[in-house]
């Protein structure tokens, strides 16, 4: 057992890092992107003519998910079955920040979003202050994929 860890260790934890990144960025995109669109959903049925303005809001927390991806593509292209347990384990690593910044962020932006689409419903001319809301949620998101991106490409 410990032979075939010492073997395959590194390509291991770099799956792993893999499945971090896209697993928990997308977890958090998709119950963002729910919250915000269970509000977006009473607007339209009222409304439906906001139907595009209210898919704008309710894309933002979306992209926390795509970041994760792009990081998880990045990292599976670097795998290989004679990859070391050092380069592994920096991969796994370097996935946990837009792993888990990205699971949170994206939940709370899609918070964010719905007040958003409180904006929309009362005041529509005031949606691009709702869409600045949303996007300071995002900076953050966007460091953790530069800080993972940094990390794995220093590998």
């Amino acid at each position: 057992m410990a032979e075939f860890f010492v073997n395959y260790g590194g390509m291991i934890l770099g799956g792993l890092g893999v499945a971090i990144s896209v697993a928990l960025a997308g977890i958090g995109s998709a119950k963002g992107v729910g919250i915000a669109g269970e509000a977006a959903a009473g607007v339209i049925i009222e409304e439906p003519e906001k139907f595009g303005k209210a898919l704008v809001l309710q894309l933002l927390p979306g992209t926390q998910g795509l970041y994760g991806f792009v990081i998880g593509m990045l990292m599976l292209f670097r795998l290989s079955p004679d990859m070391d347990l050092q380069t592994g384990f920096s991969l796994f690593l370097a996935a946990i920040p837009i792993g888990l910044v990205g699971l949170f962020s994206a939940i709370s932006q899609g918070k964010v979003v719905v007040s958003g689409i409180n904006i929309l419903a009362k005041k529509e001319e005031h949606m691009t202050k709702a869409i600045v809301l949303a996007v300071m949620v995002e900076m953050y998101a966007i460091l953790a994929l530069a800080i993972s991106f940094l990390h794995m490409n220093s590998i």
